[in-house]
């Protein structure tokens, strides 16, 4: 039970003053950057679909 009671102290001490929290500037920019990304890999995949889709129809057509 004491090193449960250790691990949590250490943990929240550790929380509180060695990590760095990133500022809401920073916050809100990379949530802007990771969406962006998605969007843009979701549009390519989408695309691939789409091509890979007309390929596939075209050879069973033939």
């Amino acid at each position: 039970m004491e090193q449960i009671k250790l691990y949590l102290i250490e943990s929240y001490n550790e929380l509180v003053n060695k990590v760095t929290w990133p500022t809401w500037a920073n916050l809100i920019s990379s949530t802007r950057v990771v969406l962006v990304g998605s969007l843009l890999i979701a549009i390519v995949v989408l695309l691939m679909d789409f091509i890979s889709k007309q390929f596939t129809g075209f050879l069973y057509n033939i």
